[in-house]
């Protein structure tokens, strides 16, 4: 079957699984929100492209895009380029991942910045041929917190309590889940005793507030708001589950057929990237400022001085997709239901291009990514229940 009747099939599919089980699904969602000075345009597939298409959150992790698009930093890397033809950036700004894949597919943006699960997901429902990773954007920075007088004080008193986390099968849905089970722990759907809330991050702060739940699994800035604002305490960081602490919670993807069709196109913007992570790294009390600065443009809000300096501080950011904690998180999430229930265990295994990241990485004396990520024992020493292997053979 050609590979373009294949992911209009695919999309088809994803739109109508949302609204045979949301029938208030917003479609608005599905463009996201434009910040672009200038409309997008029609564009057939097999044309050069003269715009890039950006999809973005408002979120910590997503910091490289958030600061670049909105200082002109990435501008100036692709749009001056002269080579490129003077390439417009248009951005949209997405509160989710699933929206972020749709309009993905639908044609409505080039690239996005994304969590893991989505990316993973986005592959699989294209069979494959969708979408390409082609590098990481954070590491890290998601906790397990529960209340101070939740009476949680070590592993043995999770049983009968009350947590949430942001989004059913997300990233940080898929590792409290997967931390319970490894436990002893089994959720009230499967015949246990603890529950397991899908709740959005703002609201998980009002139910914490009003001691309806016992905890959540959540990424910053919300673990520290939780801790500062709302009574809680550190139960988990996440790092501690993983092998030198680092953790995928970002990654740029791309459309496949427009990596294909403007190979310059995305190597500069992976340059800008690079760039820019580079440079937060390396002032990350200027970044974290920086980062409020763009965030009350896009969204009118900030976050307080004291959250932001200890989010900023628990997670990395970074262009290295560290690919085999994706491939743990992925056979975590297969074997909660989350992938292909009922179905093989998926092969991920071209999921990633990393080639022009290597390109870039080699133009500017950094070392490359190899072909496994940067944590080689991950297979080892994480009790995933299966080994990676299965999932990438």
């Amino acid at each position: 079957m050609d590979s373009k009747v294949k992911l209009g099939i695919s999309f088809a599919i994803i739109i109508a699984v949302i609204l045979s089980s949301n029938h208030n699904f917003n479609w608005s969602l599905l463009l996201g929100q434009d910040n672009s000075t200038t409309s997008s345009t029609g564009q057939s597939a097999n044309a050069k492209a003269d715009s890039l298409k950006i999809g973005y959150f408002p979120n910590l992790n997503h910091a490289q895009a958030i600061i670049g698009l909105n200082n002109g930093d990435f501008k100036k890397i692709i749009s001056n380029d002269k080579n490129l033809g003077n390439i417009s950036l248009k951005e949209f700004v997405f509160t989710a991942g699933p929206s972020a894949i749709e309009a993905l597919y639908a044609g409505q943006i080039d690239v996005a910045y994304v969590g893991p699960n989505p990316a993973i997901n986005g592959y699989v429902v294209s069979g494959g041929e969708g979408l390409r990773i082609i590098s990481g954007a954070s590491s890290g920075g998601a906790s397990f917190i529960v209340r101070n007088d939740s009476g949680i004080e070590t592993v043995n008193d999770l049983g009968g309590k009350k947590f949430a986390s942001p989004q059913l099968g997300n990233t940080q849905d898929v590792a409290l889940r997967k931390y319970l089970i490894d436990n002893g722990f089994n959720t009230v759907e499967n015949g246990g005793n603890v529950t397991v809330l899908p709740i959005a991050n703002a609201d998980i702060l009002t139910v914490f507030l009003k001691k309806e739940i016992d905890g959540a699994w959540v990424p910053e800035p919300w673990a520290t708001r939780l801790v500062q604002e709302a009574g809680g305490k550190v139960f988990l960081d996440e790092k501690s589950l993983w092998p030198d602490g680092k953790f995928v919670t970002g990654n740029i993807i791309v459309r496949t057929d427009y990596l294909e069709n403007n190979p310059e196109i995305v190597k500069k913007l992976l340059e800008a990237h690079v760039d820019e992570t580079l440079k937060l790294n390396n002032n990350t009390a200027e970044a974290a400022k920086e980062f409020n600065t763009q965030l009350k443009k896009l969204t009118g809000q900030e976050i307080s001085e004291n959250v932001l300096d200890k989010a900023y501080g628990n997670l990395e950011l970074t262009y290295d997709p560290l690919k085999l904690t994706l491939f743990k998180s992925a056979n975590d999430a297969y074997d909660l239901g989350f992938i292909e229930k009922g179905k093989d265990r998926p092969n991920l295994s071209g999921i990633y291009n990393t080639t022009l990241l290597n390109e870039v990485l080699a133009e500017k004396g950094l070392q490359s990514i190899d072909d496994t990520g940067a944590i080689s024992n991950t297979a080892n020493s994480t009790s995933s229940g299966e080994a990676i292997a299965d999932i990438v053979a």
